[in-house]
């Protein structure tokens, strides 16, 4: 069970389908596409939904707030700093975790649940 996990958060670090693991999930910069282009599996069937941006702030606080408070601590900047530093390093590291926090949800919503994502018939 645990190398299911292991693959999956291997495929969405890659963005890759968690079915062949070759074809893309996304169109766009957080777009996801319809189907894979390899093998065809419905991506937009299962929508990853609000899971991202939740474990995505919780990323965050717990990375950019401690960062944030060792700096006053120790340096004491003005307020401007800490303002333009916490956006700039919050604002930063949202984009660069949201593609692979959503496609690593994807991905285990398909390890757990691969029937979701086929057609009902």
């Amino acid at each position: 069970m645990l190398g299911v996990v292991y693959k999956a958060l291997g495929d969405g670090w890659h963005s890759r389908c968690p079915r062949c693991g070759i074809g893309s999930l996304y169109a766009g910069f957080a777009t996801s596409v319809d189907e894979c282009a390899h093998c065809g599996l419905e991506i937009k069937r299962n929508d990853s939904g609000d899971g991202p941006a939740f474990f995505m702030i919780c990323i965050l606080g717990v990375v950019v707030l401690p960062l944030i408070m060792l700096i006053e601590v120790n340096v004491g900047p003005p307020l401007v700093v800490h303002a333009l530093l916490g956006l700039g390093l919050s604002l930063g590291l949202a984009l660069a975790l949201i593609r692979p926090i959503k496609a690593a949800m994807i991905a285990l919503q398909y390890a757990n649940r691969p029937d979701d994502f086929e057609p009902k018939a």
